[in-house]
């Protein structure tokens, strides 16, 4: 007997319902609600090969309205990838492979990490965008190595979020035609019925963002959603929406359509009217035999990816190089030579010792490694000209032109971070991107999320201080460091002079597994002499810059700009005072190092002091209650910058006071 279409999107439903009841948490309504759309999608169109699920060529598909984890965990399970039904009975459970919401890197098929709403349309703007990048780089007449779609579950959260306008306002300009969104058009949100709070129209935003906009299908109508699908392909100029009506909690016949459905467990007896509403006869978590075997795509996907496999080695013998290319970006291998063109660059540098800003610093280390680098993609939340995050080789991406290496995101802070943890995730390209430290607030959550993913994006902040100046305190970034600082699994360079940016670069460029942000200067700084052993030090995350002649009585902590201000002191106390000065421009990877090396940098029994024009309390962890700090405890003010350093106490006349020195 043949098996229904019906029952292949109820077993979604079931699955859904019966893994919440089990965790007793969870959120059943959006998986019964979407459970038709995702059967026509996931047996129809989505090409995956689920023994690989990082085959290059795969389409991606992103659940962007994560709260509704069990769909996803249920179409994994089905179609065959490695997710076993036990793990789904452990749904939110410690050390299960189903966590509460869908996590990069812990369950087999899940592109990225989603559940903040909109950050999952931003990440799968960035998948696009890189698909798009790299078929213009590799495809050739003959093959088309890279050419997949990416798909993206999405409802009302997710719409309502600020970022889901940034990202999408560019996907349109850009006219990313292989970026297909399916909206859960289901009227339900947490609080209720959402026309009283999310009235707008819908389908005209996104034809105002110049999207194929394909209205009013019926969500639980399986010919209905086939052909919208087939046509939102058929338009590869432009990224289409697709607005599906629903109904929250499909099947369940006291809950349906209402906000009990959302974000709990239906309960034993709705979940057993469930079933017979549905007609559905098998207990819990008990899988039919025929459904399995309708769902399973492995073979499918086996054979569509040997297929592309023997395209690939075709591809390999006419074009060799592009082939090799290829293969080093997509298993992030960088190539060879970065490491000594870094350290000849630093030398060169301590020759000239330039007076300059560290955003300027970082301009000249791209121009290094933008050469050396090409899937280094760069970036800028309409700054480019102040963080200095264009080089010498920058060719920008436009709609009519994806064979260049630089986005021009516009004043996109969130979905500008959100967007790189999508081209990172795709594979193939490294990207970075640069605004000012301030506007970090914007972009906070697609930080943490790039930091919880552990992918290496890059971030680029540069003036970062009160030495902003004149555009004032709401310019003039006082907390922000300790915000990154404190974040597991990120590393936070601020460098205070050119040799430190490089080093700072070196560590962005090759990490793997956290992102880093690069914190730079607006205001000139010098360059600080360093023997061979100072220099190899940098990359420790902190390293003695000034020894005294005699043993040390006081050691000064500093970073950035800031180092300047502890080497004039210790400079002008010289034979007063043995001052010995550390720079610390990673206190991330300060903290890896041995017990013995951190005990030769800060010493045992030495009065320590710290010195940043930034959040004060964060530096206590070095220098003790008995310690001092020379940071900020207020915010800014509007005024010339040196004026500023002047009036909060950061130059060597006021420290040496402070001091009591």
């Amino acid at each position: 007997m043949a098996t229904k279409n019906s029952d292949l999107a109820n077993i979604l439903r079931v699955l859904a319902m019966d893994a919440v009841e089990e965790a007793k948490s969870g959120h059943p309504g959006m998986p019964m609600g979407m459970a038709d759309i995702a059967e026509v999608l996931w047996r129809n169109h989505l090409i995956h090969s689920p023994n690989n699920p990082n085959w290059p060529n795969r389409d991606r598909f992103v659940l962007s309205n994560g709260h509704g984890s069990m769909l996803i965990y249920a179409l994994l399970h089905l179609s065959g990838y490695d997710l076993s039904l036990d793990e789904l009975k452990n749904f939110r459970q410690l050390g299960s492979k189903t966590p509460g919401h869908p996590e990069y890197g812990i369950t087999p098929g899940v592109e990225t990490t989603t559940g903040p709403l909109g950050q999952g349309i931003s990440n799968a703007v960035g998948m696009a965008i890189a698909e798009k990048i790299l078929a213009e780089k590799f495809n050739t007449s003959e093959h088309n190595l890279v050419d997949h779609m990416t798909y993206v579950f999405t409802g009302d959260g997710c719409l309502m979020e600020g970022i889901s306008h940034e990202a999408c306002s560019l996907a349109g300009t850009l006219g990313l035609g292989k970026l297909i969104v399916i909206y859960d058009d289901n009227g339900i949100s947490i609080d209720g019925n959402v026309e009283g709070w999310f009235t707008e129209d819908i389908p005209e935003r996104f034809k105002s963002y110049g999207w194929q906009v394909i209205s009013s299908v019926d969500g639980h109508n399986s010919d209905d959603i086939d052909k919208a699908i087939k046509t939102a392909k058929a338009d590869t100029d432009k990224p289409s929406i697709i607005c599906c009506k629903t109904i929250i909690g499909r099947g369940s016949p006291k809950k349906e359509g209402s906000a009990s459905a959302h974000g709990s467990a239906l309960g034993e007896e709705e979940i057993k009217n469930t079933r017979d509403n549905l007609g559905w006869q098998y207990e819990a978590f008990s899988v039919p035999k025929e459904i399995y075997f309708e769902w399973d795509a492995s073979d499918q996907g086996q054979a569509t990816e040997d297929e592309w496999n023997k395209n690939f080695q075709d591809y390999k013998s006419m074009n060799p190089n592009l082939a090799e290319e290829f293969s080093r970006r997509m298993a992030l291998d960088l190539p060879e030579g970065i490491e000594e063109a870094i350290y000849k660059y630093i030398d060169e540098v301590q020759k000239e010792e330039p007076n300059i800003a560290t955003r300027t610093s970082s301009q000249r280390v791209i121009n290094v490694l933008g050469p050396l680098i090409p899937e280094l993609v760069g970036g800028s939340a309409d700054l480019t000209g102040s963080n200095n995050t264009n080089w010498e080789g920058t060719h920008e991406i436009e709609h009519s032109d994806f064979s260049g290496n630089y986005i021009n995101y516009g004043v996109r802070e969130f979905a500008m971070t959100g967007i790189m943890n999508g081209l990172i995730l795709h594979g193939g390209i490294k990207p970075y991107s640069g605004t000012f430290l301030t506007f970090l607030d914007y972009a906070r959550n697609a930080v943490r999320m790039a930091a919880l993913m552990e992918i290496p994006t890059i971030l680029v902040y540069s003036h970062d201080s009160i030495g902003v100046g004149e555009d004032g305190p709401t310019h003039q970034p006082i907390e922000h460091l300790t915000s990154l600082r404190t974040t597991p699994n990120l590393e936070t360079w601020r460098p205070c002079d050119t040799s430190e940016t490089a080093i700072s670069w070196l560590s962005a460029i090759t990490s793997l597994s956290k992102p880093t942000a690069l914190i730079l200067s607006r205001q000139n700084l010098p360059t600080f002499s360093r023997n061979d052993s100072q220099i190899k030090s940098i990359s420790k995350g902190a390293y003695i810059l000034h020894e005294p002649e005699s043993e040390p009585e006081l050691i000064l902590i500093a970073t950035g700009s800031e180092v300047k201000l502890a080497m004039e002191v210790a400079e002008e106390l010289k034979g007063k005072k043995n001052i010995r000065v550390v720079s610390m421009p990673c206190s991330e990877r300060f903290d890896e190092q041995s017990d013995k090396y951190k005990a030769s940098v800060l010493g045992n029994g030495i009065k320590r002091v710290a010195i940043e024009a930034s959040h004060a309390d964060w530096w206590r962890k070095y220098v003790g209650l008995e310690g001092e700090v020379i940071g900020m405890t207020s915010f800014g003010e509007s005024g010339p910058g040196n004026d500023l350093f002047e009036h909060f106490g950061f130059t060597k006349e006021k420290i040496i006071k402070t001091l009591g020195l």
